[in-house]
């Protein structure tokens, strides 16, 4: 039966030829397919929002001769990028604040905060994102007394870049919860509240203590989380993103989500994953999932959480963090609970995906993974481990034999590794970031950026997993190079593995005949220029469905004039 159907498709193909029936061609180009029938192309022929055919310049245009055409000169095209652990809302509402991303000193995040206060109305909470101490001269936790000294009266809130900690001012604390400030108020489960020899807090929260100050902000306003999506969507598009998993999303932001799909105004294919099980996953455990609609939103998954993250020491290790002894970072939820969270999850038939960073987090999981599916038998399966960062060396081969895919961001590697090993020591290090070894153990990886913690340009983690290096080509051979990618497994990683982690293998994440048309047009070509000119590549031209919804200043002619 699939080779009867195999043989029709192409049949019926080759009848809509004859008959010219194609939008546009695309000629005289490198195309990058991801398809192992086909994986190098010259031409492409879309109709509507799909693919026709894929191959020479004279066999697309022998077949399609009245089409218009695009002439590509040469230039490579691949498939829309997926970015498979990103937060939309997050990138969106981040452009709208306080950027902190580089700030190189608490000095430069007081010259950045001051500088955008002034935008602001006097009783107006500061909020801002992206200070990283492991980035300052002196790498330690920051205090709410720095704040304080610009900012004696106005409530100040800043997440640091990972998003698993936390600084605020005396008056934020005050403002929230001002308790904190003259009892001894105990850390929360999963959580930490960092304090002085005193005893008192310092400004600092990381992970579940964070919630002792944020849902006491002001919540955005209509129009703000309007502009969010807005500007999120169109620098996605920009990057050359057609498609993101979203990492944890409430009932609220699903259907804005929806609601601007029916607006016609989200140009991305959102694979939403629940935030925990709250509102959202309440809903569609009853209702049952969002598959598909209109081919740009679907929620069959939700995102869970078993430990923080490796900067701020909260990842949950085997042992002590080598620069922190006694310490081995947060578990958000007891063993056994988590379990029972797990299959709560799984008997709604829903794909589970749980962010665990620390080799003990990872192992919690799988153990959980593993009760789950023993207990139920077959599930919605594909279950994912979000990051996935420190492994131990046992572990990996569980991965495979649970069929478990690791859902991981190349450039958090190279991010962390000025100080990775200071927290993990020499041995336990070659366990982490380690994609290589997961592929030699038959795992399956799904690669996105988690931004805004990263950049959203996904081409900078293709570079990260073929080089394991920063822009400046440091270290030389790369940051334990015997982890890096091929350009084919990296692209793969970003498009058809991407496509495959949310169940959508057969319509999106390779260019091939009957998917959707998403693909990106780029200046150079990725897969054979020297690494360093990957970080010189501009995305020209980005289409989402045969529509162009993205063309560069410079780029001329690549999107159909009628767009």
């Amino acid at each position: 039966m699939r080779k009867f159907l195999l043989m029709l498709s192409l049949w019926l193909l080759g009848a809509m030829s004859v008959h010219g029936q194609a939008d546009y061609l695309l000629i005289n180009g490198r195309i990058y397919t991801v398809d192992a029938t086909q994986p190098v192309a010259e031409a492409m022929a879309i109709r509507d929002d799909r693919i026709l055919m894929v191959g020479t310049t004279a066999q697309l245009t022998a077949a399609y001769p009245e089409a218009p055409r695009i002439d590509l000169k040469g230039r490579a095209v691949v498939p829309g990028f997926i970015d498979a652990h990103a937060h939309l809302m997050g990138l969106g509402l981040s452009r709208l604040r306080a950027d902190l991303t580089g700030t190189r000193s608490v000095e430069e995040v007081l010259e950045r905060l001051q500088a955008f206060a002034r935008q602001l109305p006097e009783d107006a909470w500061l909020l801002g994102r992206g200070w990283d101490q492991n980035d300052w001269p002196v790498k330690e936790f920051p205090t709410r007394q720095m704040l304080d000294a610009v900012f004696p009266e106005r409530p100040v809130w800043l997440v640091r870049i990972d998003g698993h900690a936390a600084w605020a001012n005396t008056a934020a604390i005050r403002k929230a919860n001002p308790r904190l400030l003259t009892e001894d108020i105990p850390d929360p489960e999963g959580g930490h509240i960092v304090r002085d020899a005193e005893g008192r807090p310092t400004g600092v929260f990381i992970d579940e203590a964070m919630d002792l100050i944020a849902p006491h902000i002001p919540p955005p306003a209509e129009a703000e989380l309007e502009e969010a999506l807005r500007r999120a969507v169109a620098e996605a598009n920009r990057f050359g993103l057609t498609g993101v998993h979203e990492a944890g999303a409430s009932l609220a932001t699903i259907r804005r989500y929806q609601q601007a799909v029916d607006d016609g105004t989200l140009t991305l294919r959102l694979y939403v994953m629940m935030d925990g099980l709250g509102d959202a996953f309440d809903h569609f455990c009853e209702q049952g999932p969002l598959l598909d609609y209109e081919g740009r939103l679907t929620v069959r998954s939700v995102k869970l959480y078993i430990d923080g993250a490796l900067g701020s020491r909260g990842a949950a290790l085997l042992s002590d963090y080598s620069d922190d002894p006694g310490n081995r970072g947060l578990l958000r939820h007891e063993p056994d609970e988590f379990a029972e969270m797990v299959m709560r999850a799984m008997k709604c038939g829903f794909q589970v995906n749980t962010h665990a960073i620390g080799d003990r987090g990872v192992r919690v999981v799988l153990d959980a993974y593993e009760k789950a599916l023993r207990t139920l038998g077959r599930t919605s399966g594909r279950h994912r481990v979000e990051h996935a960062q420190v492994v131990a060396p046992e572990d990996f081969a569980r991965f495979a034999e649970l069929d478990v895919i690791a859902s991981m961001q190349p450039t958090h590697a190279t991010s962390d590794m000025y100080w990775a090993e200071d927290r993990l020591g020499p041995e336990r290090v070659r366990g982490a970031y380690a994609w290589r070894t997961f592929l030699e153990h038959g795992v399956r990886l799904a690669f996105g950026s988690d931004f805004p913690v990263e950049s959203a340009n996904p081409l900078l983690g293709f570079y990260a997993a073929i080089t394991r290096q920063d822009a400046e080509g440091w270290p030389e051979a790369g940051w334990y190079p015997e982890q890096r990618l091929t350009r084919e497994e990296a692209l793969r990683a970003f498009t058809l593995d991407a496509a495959y982690a949310a169940f959508q293998e057969h319509e999106l994440g390779s260019l091939t005949p009957g998917k959707y048309a998403d693909f990106v047009v780029l200046s150079h070509d990725i897969m054979t220029v020297p690494p360093q000119q990957i970080l010189q590549t501009r995305v020209l031209a980005t289409f989402f469905g045969g529509k162009c919804v993205y063309q560069a200043p410079e780029a001329v002619a690549l999107c159909p004039s009628e767009q």
